[in-house]
C-alpha cells in the first residue's frame, strides 16, 4: 500500500497508525516507569540508592547506542524508501528483550537482565524512528498535530488498560476481595517469587507485536528504491554526510533539534525515575504502584488529548513552550514533598500503620503528578508534531533519525549524572534535580525556533 500523488491516506490508515502508539506505550508504562523499574531498584538490586544508579547506567548505555546508530538508520532508509522491514526487524528485538526480563529473580546475576533491558530499549527506540516517519506521509499538513495528540493520547490510555490488567489480575488477588477480581493471580504465578513482577515483561513485549499489526497491515509504506541493503547502507551513510555538511541550509531544524535534545532529556528523566523515586520515597509496592500508574497516565491521555487540539489550533511551538515551563513548576513542587516533609520545610508526622494514599504528602504527591502528565502529554505529542512540520518531507525518516538523536545524545547524559549524582550524596532528590536547568536550556532555544517548513537539498 502507498500514499499517491501527496494525498492523505485513509481514515483507516490513519487509524492502523494510530495503533502503533496502543503498542507500545504499555512498553514505557509497565518496564522504564511504574512498575518493572521500582522493581528492578528496590528488589531485584536489593536497595533503591544503588537500584537507581544501576538503571540510570542501563538508561546510559541504550541510549548511547541509539544516539550513534539511530542517524545512520534513518539515512539509509530513506535511500532505500520502504520503512516496514526495519520496524518488524526492531519490534522482534524489543520483544526478545521484554521475554528475558522474566529472568530478573532476586539473587540471580544482574548483567543478564541489563542486557535484556538495553535490548528491548534501543529495538523499541529504532522501531519508533521508522514509525514515526510515517507521520507527515499518510496525514495532512493541517491535520498531523491533531492525529499525534490522538496517537498519544491514545498510547496513554493503553497504559491505562495494561495497568489495569496487571492491577487486577496479578496484584489485587488475595488482597482485594471483588466479583470481577480472582482469587489468586492468572496462570498461577506467585507473588513470593515475584512471578506477578517479573511478568510484565513478557506482557509489554507480546502486547507491541500484536498491536503493531494494524500499522504493518494497513499504513501504506514508502516505494522501494530497489536497493540492496549494502547499497541503501552506503547511500544512507554518503545523505547524512552530505546533510551534515549542508547544517545551515537545515539551521532552524537543527535548532529545534537541540532545542528538544534539552527539555526531553529533562522530561524523559523525570518519567524514567520519578516513579523509582515514589516507591522509595512511600514504601509503595507493586500494587500501590499500579494505581499510581493509572492515575498518572490518564491524565497524560487528558494532556495528549487536548494538546492535539492546541497544537492545531495554536501550533506546535507555543503549545510546547506552555506545557513545559508549566511541568516544571510542577516538577520541582514534586521532590519538595518527602514522607515526613511538605515544601522541603514544613514537617509532617508519621503515622506507621497508615494505609496507602493516606498521608498528606502523599496525597500532594499525586497531585503534583497529575499535573505534570497533564503537561507531559502535550509536551509528547507537540514535539513530534513540530519536527514533521518543519522538517522536509522527502528526508522525513532521517531528520527523525536526528529527532531520536536529539533525544538520546544527552539522555543517556542524565541518566549517568543522575547514577553518579544519587550514588555520591546517597539522595535522590539531588541526583534528579540535574533535569532543572536541561529544561530551562531548552525552553529558551525554543523561543528562537521557527514553526516553517525547511526545502530539501539535492
Amino acid at each position: 500500500m502507498q500514499r499517491k500523488n501527496g494525498e492523505p491516506a485513509s481514515n483507516v490508515a490513519q487509524a492502523a497508525w494510530v495503533s502503533y502508539e496502543w503498542a507500545n506505550q504499555p512498553y514505557f508504562s509497565l518496564i522504564t516507569i511504574f512498575l518493572f523499574a521500582p522493581y528492578f531498584s528496590s528488589v531485584f538490586v536489593g536497595d533503591a540508592v544503588h537500584g537507581q544508579t544501576v538503571w540510570g547506567y542501563v538508561q546510559a548505555a541504550a541510549g548511547i547506542i541509539i544516539a550513534v546508530v539511530s542517524p545512520f538508520l534513518g539515512a539509509m532508509a530513506d535511500a532505500a524508501g520502504r520503512r516496514k522491514p526495519w520496524i518488524v526487524a526492531f519490534m522482534l528485538m524489543c520483544f526478545a528483550g521484554c521475554i528475558g526480563m522474566w529472568w530478573a529473580v532476586p539473587g540471580s546475576p544482574v548483567m543478564p537482565i541489563v542486557l535484556a533491558l538495553i535490548t528491548a530499549s534501543v529495538g523499541m527506540e529504532f522501531a519508533i524512528i521508522f514509525a514515526n516517519a510515517m507521520l507527515p506521509t499518510i496525514a495532512s499538513e493541517r491535520r498531523i498535530g491533531l492525529l499525534s495528540g490522538i496517537g498519544i493520547g491514545a498510547g496513554q490510555l493503553a497504559g491505562i488498560v495494561a495497568l489495569l490488567i496487571v492491577l487486577v489480575y496479578l496484584q489485587l488477588p488475595g488482597v482485594v476481595q471483588a466479583s470481577f477480581i480472582p482469587d489468586a493471580p492468572v496462570f498461577g504465578l506467585s507473588k513470593e517469587a515475584y512471578e506477578t513482577d517479573r511478568i510484565v515483561g513478557p506482557i509489554s513485549g507480546l502486547w507491541f507485536v500484536v498491536f503493531m499489526l494494524p500499522l504493518l497491515f494497513f499504513v501504506p509504506d514508502q516505494v522501494s528504491r530497489g536497493l540492496s541493503r549494502m547499497a541503501a547502507a552506503k547511500a544512507g551513510v554518503v545523505r547524512l554526510g552530505h546533510t551534515i555538511t549542508k547544517a545551515w541550509h537545515f539551521r532552524n531544524v537543527a535548532l529545534y533539534l537541540l532545542s528538544r535534545m534539552a527539555f526531553y532529556d529533562g522530561m524523559n528523566a523525570i518519567f524514567v525515575f520519578g516513579g523509582i523515586l515514589a516507591a522509595s520515597t512511600f514504601h509503595w509496592g507493586a500494587m500501590e504502584m499500579a494505581i499510581y500508574g493509572v492515575w498518572a497516565t490518564l491524565f497524560a491521555a487528558i494532556g495528549a488529548f487536548a494538546g492535539g487540539w492546541t497544537d492545531q489550533r495554536f501550533g506546535s511551538k507555543s503549545t510546547l513552550i506552555v506545557s513545559l515551563a508549566l511541568a516544571l513548576v510542577s516538577f520541582v513542587l514534586l521532590i519538595s514533598f518527602d514522607r515526613d516533609r511538605i515544601f522541603f520545610i514544613i514537617p509532617v508526622e508519621i503515622v506507621s500503620d497508615a494505609k496507602a494514599f493516606s498521608s498528606l504528602p502523599e496525597q500532594l504527591f499525586l497531585g503534583t503528578i497529575a499535573f505534570f502528565a497533564l503537561m507531559a502529554g502535550p509536551t509528547i505529542a507537540s514535539s513530534r508534531t513540530m519536527l514533521a512540520r518543519i522538517a522536509p518531507v522527502e528526508m522525513m525518516t532521517e531528520f527523525f533519525g536526528l529527532y531520536s538523536l536529539a533525544g538520546k545524545a544527552t539522555t543517556f547524559v542524565a541518566p549517568l549524572l543522575i547514577g553518579i549524582v544519587t550514588a555520591a550524596t546517597g539522595n535522590q532528590r539531588i541526583g534528579l534535580s540535574i533535569v532543572v536547568p536541561l529544561i530551562v536550556i531548552g525552553i529558551v532555544m525554543l523561543f528562537f525556533v521557527k514553526e516553517e517548513r525547511a526545502t530539501a537539498i539535492d
